[in-house]
């Protein structure tokens, strides 16, 4: 059986549709205010691999005992499952006390719940390879270092969610990933939100009407994008990999392309065009601080503290453990087209679209 937090959101819905696949049981504890589109993604997902009914257990990891019935406790009790916490606030603008409300304290609840499981498997923890906060240079897998400080309050409590599980590695058998910036379907392009790299998109987008798009800055660092597939092939095969309980592995990429020449292919591929001159980032971060310029970009302002950040992401141990399984992830420049495909067809659903801080 494979228990899930984080249901209906986009990974946990795909990695739930890979796991039906291989004939597992499904379970997700989901917020009440999601459950109807939880109802809805469970049918897609039955009908698609015809698996056996998907059972929803109404919740909150912000509350203790996650505010489960004494039924759902004692049926998660009997079964020999595997637990999957990725329930989190994704979100570099996050505010502090939501941030510490679900990626902190909702950790803790699920951590003290795991430990009740008697019958557990493994516990797959999602954490982020942006744990490093401000630290440069080669980022190890086996390093969790507080650093001097963070670039946001997602970094920050993401580290210290890490902390409690890292802890809980001692009572149960646990594996924790760590995956990078993660992007759409490497051959389909689909997402379910433009965040991330899409922050580009909508920039560029925006900018394609002018005699020239300029660089923003002037960057000589890498940008890790991964696949939201590799994240799922990978994820899937270290839950049954005895090797993988008690590592710590980056799920990034270990061959990533510099910013500027991805910001240059995105240009080309949404404009046909290059980029052309330089926006200076003193001045796109003032002009970022206005919350019109903002919104009319697409663009947190906090996404241009990724783009001069010296650091790079070890990843041996992952490359170990996912040694033989023809598992890695497919390179960011060639499946840049997808991506600008799938964008340009939804670009106009705001459903897609994040709400700019």
């Amino acid at each position: 059986m494979m228990v899930f937090t984080g249901f209906p959101g986009f990974i946990a819905t795909r990695l739930m549709e890979a796991c039906a696949r291989k004939g597992w049981g499904l379970a997700a504890i989901v917020l009440p205010s999601e459950m109807e589109k939880a109802q809805k993604q469970t049918l897609s997902i039955e009908g698609k691999t015809g698996c056996g009914p998907i059972r929803l257990l109404p919740g909150d990891i912000t509350v203790e005992g996650l505010a489960l019935s004494r039924e759902d406790r004692s049926w998660l009790r009997n079964q020999q499952l595997v637990f999957w916490h990725l329930a989190a606030i994704y979100d570099l603008a996050v505010p502090e006390d939501i941030a510490k409300k679900v990626n902190i304290l909702g950790t803790q609840n699920v951590n003290d719940l795991v430990k009740t499981l008697d019958k557990l498997e493994r516990y797959m923890y999602f954490s982020t390879a942006y744990i490093a906060g401000k630290r440069e240079g080669l980022l190890l897998e086996s390093e969790l270092i507080r650093p001097e400080s963070f670039k946001n309050h997602y970094e920050e409590t993401k580290f210290e969610a890490e902390l409690l599980v890292e802890q809980l590695k001692k009572e149960v058998p646990t594996t924790i990933i760590r995956p990078g910036i993660v992007r759409g379907h490497s051959a389909s392009g689909e997402t379910s939100k433009f965040d991330g790299p899409y922050f580009f998109l909508n920039m560029i987008d925006r900018m394609r009407h002018l005699p020239a798009i300029p660089y923003i800055g002037h960057s000589n660092t890498v940008i890790n994008v991964v696949p939201v597939d590799y994240i799922l092939d990978a994820t899937v095969y270290l839950s049954e990999l005895k090797k993988a309980e008690s590592a710590t592995v980056h799920l990034t990429d270990p061959n990533p392309h510099p910013v500027e020449e991805v910001y240059r292919a995105m240009v080309h591929e949404m404009t046909g065009r290059y980029p052309k001159g330089r926006i200076p980032k003193k001045l796109a971060a003032i002009s970022m601080k206005a919350p019109a310029i903002r919104k009319y970009l697409g663009v947190e302002a906090e996404t241009l503290d990724y783009m001069d950040w010296q650091a790079q992401f070890d990843t041996r141990n992952a490359q170990s453990l996912l040694e033989g399984s023809g598992i890695r992830p497919a390179d960011f420049l060639e499946t840049i087209p997808a991506m600008v495909e799938f964008y340009n067809e939804h670009k106009e659903d705001r459903k897609y679209h994040v709400t700019i801080a």
